[in-house]
């Protein structure tokens, strides 16, 4: 299923175009609202998500568990997004090789690009051009088994300790907030 994020600056033919696009390639389709209603802008969404969960459907990689590293990312980078070619950064290298040195380089990957395009570059909109996705850096999230591929200029989200600090918030006896920093 793919989720269309509304924010206030697209316009209702910008989404119908997107949706049509999608449903005459016969792909699952629903627009989630929560720049502007929060959770409840992704009801409908996650009610979708949860049917298709449901439902007889097997999970399917584009890559094979037992290849290389750098068969993965090319794999996902020309038949997802529809590279050209696959430009390494000399730490990504070697932070491959270390993946491969300690045996963690056949987990499975998650590619962190920008979200505008289907590119490295959230400023070539129209990926009908040939172009080519430049990986950055490569990240062992081992807790959750995968492997994280950066490209671009792009940031990732950090994790949560094992205790959140909102764990420690709390309103004393004088109905004054607690444990904040």
């Amino acid at each position: 299923i793919v989720a269309i994020n509304k924010f206030p600056t697209d316009t209702n033919k910008e989404i119908q175009v997107l949706k049509e696009e999608l449903e005459n390639k016969g792909i699952n389709v629903e627009l989630a609202d929560v720049w502007k209603d929060g959770g409840n802008g992704a009801i409908e969404l996650a009610k979708k998500v949860k049917k298709l969960c449901e439902s007889e459907t097997k999970l399917e990689f584009c890559y094979d568990e037992g290849d290389e590293l750098e068969i993965k990312i090319e794999k996902v980078c020309k038949k997802i997004y529809g590279a050209e070619n696959i430009i390494y950064s000399e730490e990504s290298l070697k932070e491959i090789e270390q993946l491969r040195e300690n045996k963690l380089d056949k987990l499975k990957i998650c590619i962190a690009k920008t979200q505008y395009s289907f590119s490295d570059n959230p400023k070539i909109l129209d990926t009908n051009e040939k172009f080519d996705i430049h990986i950055k850096s490569i990240e062992i999230k081992n807790g959750a088994n995968f492997i994280v591929v950066k490209t671009g200029k792009i940031f990732s989200m950090p994790g949560l300790p094992k205790i959140p600090a909102a764990e420690k918030i709390d309103i004393d006896e004088n109905n004054e907030i607690i444990g904040i920093f």
